[in-house]
């Protein structure tokens, strides 16, 4: 089978680990130095059901309520992987608006999403119940994670889920099986 391209934009607010979990998926490792991204690009080849896949994830810069939906993320892409951090309620609020002006800029109700509560390493601080974010999730009919990229925890598993998802709005629905993605 053809290698099949899978463009996915990562959105939230800033310092939510965004670049970690791009570079956790990419490179399988955690990089403890922030430097507010601009805009990197990463590319992995990913196996999901016998499928292989190009995926190409867009990091995003971080956005805040006030930030115009950058309209360049609205075409060309098949999910979007929104993030916040369990430890700050401002980047659970943040995410909310994010998936709005997405919806508004798409124009659709629907788009395949992955809402992510990452930095469950730091449990103690926890600001955001994982309730909260469940209930977001099935408000928006989007899958929901919970990830620490410091600890590699559920990182491959967003990108997985993802395609599959992007896959079924695609009319192309994956038969479930044991998961393999190298």
């Amino acid at each position: 089978m053809p290698l099949k391209e899978r463009n996915i934009a990562m959105m939230g607010y800033s310092s939510v680990g965004k670049s970690s979990l791009c570079i956790q998926f990419v490179e399988g490792q955690f990089v403890d130095s922030y430097d507010p991204t601009i805009e990197n690009t990463f590319t992995k080849v990913a196996r999901v059901n016998s499928q292989d896949y190009d995926v190409k994830v867009v990091d995003t810069a971080g956005q805040d309520e006030y930030s115009i939906f950058p309209v360049q993320y609205s075409m060309d892409f098949h999910g979007y992987v929104l993030v916040y951090s369990i430890t700050s309620q401002k980047s659970f609020e943040v995410i909310k608006i994010i998936y709005e002006k997405l919806l508004d800029v798409m124009g659709k109700k629907y788009v395949p999403v992955v809402l992510v509560g990452n930095k469950t390493d730091l449990h103690q601080e926890r600001m955001v119940s994982t309730e909260e974010g469940r209930k977001l999730a099935e408000s928006w009919r989007a899958i929901f994670l919970e990830t620490s990229a410091k600890q590699n925890e559920s990182v491959a598993d967003i990108f997985h889920r993802l395609l599959i998802s992007i896959e079924s709005e695609n009319g192309n629905p994956q038969e479930k099986s044991n998961c393999i993605i190298s």
